[in-house]
């Protein structure tokens, strides 16, 4: 792992200066007094069923999304604080490898398999599954926490982790120096209240960490930012997003590990009946049935890996019926719109696939694509074979775009084209087209076997094809689009994930479903890397 220093220093000062002053505090001045707080009658007692339920659920959910996460995270292990990701000013790498120079290093190059005791699914990359289950951990995580917060204020329970008085920051404070200084504090009974600094720490985990983890999480959506490039804006660009993000997880990983060493410190078979059974006793049940609890989250997720290796295309279906609904409600609608100015253009824009190796599309490149032919066909008044020359006779476009790629990279680039809308209108389709699917002279390639099943190839429903900057480029940056990036022709549509993106496009065709394009799935990704047929987050 490689860490700047100046990032290792900013991350580790306000802790290193906290465990200082403390240290200085008690060495000048003692210990200071802490707080006892007796069991009473006012305020809430004990731990409703609902809350200890709420509780476990979150727990098993927060497990399967930070190990989904994590095998997110390795397809480009790279965090930075900049948009470009240029190679080189990353604050945070997850990767022994600096990208060479003296040769191609596309981003799937880059990706790091992750072990499945700590990756989910783990073992072989698939970002794929990974992203299934990481969408899904966090629709029924996020229904938990909403669910917790209202039962929490619909009872006297938010009382345990609101503050009512500034007095808790200097008591927080003082509990913090017996931690700090490995003197622990006289602890309340946990049953009816909380230290200062554990009630301020479950407010920040509830109020402050969950809402940045649900906000950060769409900063990396291309549907969402592409349509407000406000939002973004917010954390400061979609890798600031993607890095709090982050942060917010080991924010969350190290809360666990804390939180779980104070259990078994401050009385862990009291403590484990408070929230297993909701007793104030030393019976042993809570930490038998406590230990059945992680049976299950240890089960869930061994079935959780299993499935996303034998059934893979059973957990697309179950992410496809209950995710893919909830995100086209949620970010299908917004139309791309944003743009950058000319100076925002990345200095470095990752490749991601290798060039084709069809004979006919080198012998294409070879003669600098002048016999090219974009075949338009498929349910279509007007089938055509357009030229680049007709392409561009067409009519052209250019937009300066953030390009979002599934694996967590951006890059800033001009474009210019043909708009998509304008060839769809030429071609006339027939009422009953429904998707546009894109032919390239790329080969697929399953990345976890290093095999081929065919050519690559997506589709677009047709109103995402007709979107305002659905474009097929034939330039990038002013200059002929570079092989690399999809030369002659590539597809841009700015409310979607890279993959979607076609490039080298041989050609066009217009169809009224997907039973009979592929396995079905939409492209060529979602029929054999099972990726989620909707690309907007």
């Amino acid at each position: 792992m490689y860490i700047q220093r100046k990032t290792l220093l900013f991350l580790a000062l306000p802790l290193a200066l906290a465990v200082a002053a403390a240290y200085a505090q008690w060495i000048l001045f003692g210990l200071p007094p802490v707080p006892v707080l007796e069991a009473s009658g006012s305020g809430p007692s004990g731990f409703p069923a609902w809350l200890r339920i709420t509780h476990y659920v979150n727990l098993l959910f927060l497990v399967l999304l930070v190990r989904s996460g994590l095998q997110v995270l390795m397809d480009h292990p790279r965090l930075y604080w900049n948009v470009h990701c240029t190679p080189g000013t990353e604050w945070l790498r997850l990767t022994p490898i600096e990208v060479p120079h003296d040769r191609v290093w596309t981003s799937k190059d880059d990706s790091r398999y992750l072990s499945p005791w700590l990756g989910l699914p783990g073992f072989r990359h698939t970002i794929g599954m990974a992203r299934h289950w990481h969408f899904l951990s966090v629709l029924f995580w996020v229904g938990n926490g909403l669910l917790f917060v209202a039962l929490l204020f619909a009872t006297d329970q938010w009382q345990r982790l609101v503050p009512n008085s500034w007095q808790i920051i200097p008591d927080a404070w003082a509990v913090w120096v017996h931690y700090a200084t490995l003197h622990l504090p006289p602890e309340p009974n946990g049953f009816y209240h909380y230290n200062a600094l554990q009630q301020l720490t479950y407010f920040g985990v509830v109020f402050i960490l969950a809402p940045l983890a649900i906000l950060t999480g769409p900063s990396m959506s291309p549907a969402l930012t592409n349509r407000f490039r406000w939002y973004p804006k917010l954390p400061g660009n979609r890798q600031i997003g993607r890095s709090l993000h982050f942060l917010v997880m080991s924010a969350f990983v190290l809360f666990v590990i804390g939180h779980v060493a104070m259990v078994a410190i401050t009385g862990f078979v009291q403590n484990m009946n408070h929230i297993v059974v909701g007793t104030d006793d030393t019976s042993l049940s809570g930490i038998y049935l406590g230990l059945v609890g992680l049976g299950v989250i240890l089960v869930v997720n061994v079935l959780a890996h299993r499935l996303a290796w034998r059934q893979p295309r059973f957990v697309q279906h179950v992410a496809k019926a209950i995710v893919t609904p909830v995100m086209w409600l949620l970010l299908n609608r917004s139309v791309p719109v944003a743009e950058f100015p000319g100076e925002d253009i990345s200095p470095f824009f990752w490749a991601n696939g290798k060039l084709p190796t069809s004979e006919e599309w080198k012998a294409l490149a070879d003669d600098d694509f002048k016999d090219y032919r974009l075949k338009v066909y498929g349910l279509v008044e007007s089938p055509v074979e357009l030229s680049l020359d007709d392409l561009r006779a067409l009519g052209k476009q250019t937009q300066t775009t953030l390009h979002h790629c599934i694996q967590g990279w951006s890059g800033i680039a001009e474009w210019g084209g043909l708009p998509l809308e304008v060839l769809i209108k030429l071609v006339r389709p027939q009422p009953t087209a429904q998707r546009v699917v894109f032919h390239s002279f790329g080969d697929g390639v399953e990345f976890s076997t290093g095999e081929s099943n065919g050519r690559y190839y997506d589709s677009l429903p047709m109103a995402n094809a007709m979107q305002p900057q659905s474009l097929l480029a034939y330039e990038m940056n002013g200059e002929t689009l570079p092989h690399l990036n999809g030369a002659p022709l590539r597809l841009r549509v700015e409310n979607q994930l890279g993959f979607k993106m076609v490039k080298w496009i041989e050609s066009i065709e217009f169809v009224a479903d997907l039973q009979d394009v592929g396995e079905g799935e939409g492209g060529y990704a979602e029929d054999y890397e099972y990726f989620g047929e909707l690309a907007n987050i």
